[in-house]
């Protein structure tokens, strides 16, 4: 089954006084790019995480957020003081005040508030790192299952537009004989109108001529094989968007070619619903994996 590129998954873990939460969103992309915002205690195995991404994920524009929420209260953090960056900047008062024969005013509130002075709690984020290994997996698989329910949206609107277009074919196909037959019956006429007789075997030259320069049973023939191959690719389990992208390429290539032979109103109108229908596929194929 085709998955769609465009999804989002969220997993939370309640872990004593933490709560790990995984947040990834999916859009499209031509490759696969993955982004992860991680707190600067687990950024050691941001490469362990995105080759985690890269096994399960195989096109997108990943970004995977995890935050770590500590479930203290006010009262219970600590505050944690420097004290040798301390020491250093009372010396270096001293040092000042033996230079300059001054006083410096250094108050407390001007020591906390220096660079380097307060040390922020370490996080005890080493034994979780397993624990955000397996969120990140269970946050994965989420976002593929919303891929693939998105991806069956998808599959049933292109196998629709598949079975307009075979339509289409055919009627072109059905009509190209009414087609000649119209154009044949129009050179008779400007003839007789005109009063000349014409060489018969002249007659069927043109005529021959006119139909070759006129037939599309080869730009048929390769809109019906790309459908075919188009539904042979949607059956496929493994990522298929590049093939569909190029594909719609060709479709609209010769619904164009098939314009510009048509020469006839019926003709021309299948034509532009052609590449009116391809244009939609095109839309939705820019979403699949």
């Amino acid at each position: 089954m085709i998955k769609s590129m465009t999804a989002f998954a969220r997993k939370d873990q309640q872990l004593n006084d933490i709560t790990i939460s995984w947040e990834i969103r999916s859009v499209n992309h031509r490759y696969l790019d993955v982004s992860l915002s991680l707190p600067e205690s687990l950024s050691a195995i941001e490469n362990k995480l995105k080759g985690q991404v890269r096994n399960i994920l195989g096109r997108g524009k990943i970004d995977a957020k995890l935050s770590l929420n500590s479930q203290k209260s006010e009262g219970e953090d600590e505050i944690l003081i420097n004290k040798d960056k301390v020491k250093a900047l009372l010396s270096a008062r001293h040092m000042l005040e033996s230079i300059s024969k001054k006083p410096v005013l250094l108050s407390g509130i001007d020591i906390l508030s220096w660079p380097g002075v307060l040390d922020k709690p370490k996080e005890k984020t080493k034994s979780y790192e397993d624990d955000v290994v397996s969120l990140l997996n269970e946050a994965l698989q989420d976002l593929v299952a919303t891929r693939e329910d998105e991806g069956a949206r998808l599959l049933a609107m292109l196998e629709s537009r598949c079975e307009q277009i075979s339509t289409l074919v055919k009627a072109v196909r059905e009509r190209r004989v009414d087609v000649i037959a119209t154009l044949r019956d129009k050179i008779l006429k400007r003839l007789a109108d005109i009063d000349v007789t014409a060489d018969p075997n002249r007659l069927e030259q043109e005529m021959v001529f006119q139909a070759n320069r006129l037939d599309v049973d080869e730009e048929l023939d390769r809109l019906d094989a790309h459908i075919e191959e188009i539904k042979d690719v949607l059956k496929r389990d493994e990522p298929v968007g590049r093939r569909l992208d190029f594909l719609m390429q060709e479709l609209h290539r010769e619904a164009n070619t098939l314009s510009s032979k048509s020469n006839d109103a019926e003709t021309t109108r299948a034509a532009v619903e052609l590449k009116v229908l391809t244009e939609q596929m095109r839309e939705q194929v820019m979403n699949v994996e």
